[in-house]
């Protein structure tokens, strides 16, 4: 039942923009997230502007992919000027999340999600206790190999059905997924990261304007806001020492993970209303 009720189409969007000082402030936070951590920003840029911009979810959520745009051309320059990027990498890894991507809204449309989210939930736990407790280890080689290739293909995959899924930003997956599965930096897990959500969210944002649900004027404003914000924030990951670094990034996903619980409790409560009523 789940499943049918986030299924229902768009809704319309939202009336008001919010003041452009809520917007600001939406997109400075989303571009501090973008560039300390390679994560997308719309963890939280989403809940904000839903919150404190009155947008509906999904207007939020595209405008937020909107805004992030921007914001990770210049974080992932700012890695790339530091020599902490894969091209080779994050093309192949592109390449798994474009197709990822569209998987995954495809099958927003069709099956019911709540399972897949508290699974979801479940490994980012894992993923976060791993963060924690291990210190990631800088000065790795990318030793490229076709399998290595393919891994990067399939991780690319799910990055993109997971996103696709659940509106998460593929920062979330990649990252800790080239830290502990790819034993590689993480300063090049997180410039390779941001420069993985160029294409995938500049596809999935003209997705979305077609479909109308993007507040361009909106957009716009938390996109300049997020850009400014990125370059201290990427230029401060460069100087984090990797344990430290690594412990933030696991309390970040602790957020998320209790986020993405707080939202399923929600979905499951509100389908059981009608039903509830009925009897």
């Amino acid at each position: 039942m789940s499943g049918v009720k986030e299924s229902s189409p768009p809704a319309p969007r939202a009336a008001g923009t919010g003041s452009w000082i809520v917007l600001i402030g939406v997109g400075l936070v989303g571009g501090l997230l973008s560039g300390l951590f390679a994560i997308g920003g719309g963890i939280i840029m989403v809940p904000l502007l839903m919150a404190l911009a009155n947008f509906d979810q999904r207007t939020a959520a595209a405008t937020s992919l909107a805004a992030i745009v921007p914001a990770s051309v210049v974080g992932s320059t700012t890695y790339l000027l530091a020599g902490e990027i894969d091209l080779l990498a994050g093309s192949f890894i592109a390449i798994g999340g474009i197709v990822g991507a569209l998987l995954g809204s495809a099958l927003l449309q069709r099956i019911p999600i709540v399972g897949l989210r508290w699974m979801f939930i479940v490994f980012i736990l894992l993923v976060a206790a791993r963060m924690v407790l291990v210190s990631p280890v800088r000065g790795e080689s990318l030793e490229f190999s076709a399998l290595v290739a393919l891994g990067y293909v399939v991780l690319g995959l799910a990055m993109g059905i997971l996103s696709g899924l659940f509106g998460i930003g593929g920062g979330i997956i990649v990252v800790p997924a080239l830290i502990g599965i790819f034993a590689i930096s993480d300063l090049i897990a997180k410039g390779t990261s941001l420069l993985v959500m160029i294409p995938t969210s500049a596809i999935g944002t003209g997705a979305n304007w077609r479909a109308g649900t993007v507040d361009v004027g909106a957009g716009l404003i938390v996109g300049v806001a997020a850009t400014a914000a990125s370059i201290p924030s990427a230029a401060l990951a460069l100087a984090l020492p990797a344990r430290l670094s690594g412990i933030l990034f696991g309390l970040l996903l602790l957020v998320v993970a209790a986020q993405l619980a707080v939202r399923a409790i929600r979905t499951t409560r509100s389908a059981h209303l009608p039903s509830e009523i009925a009897t």
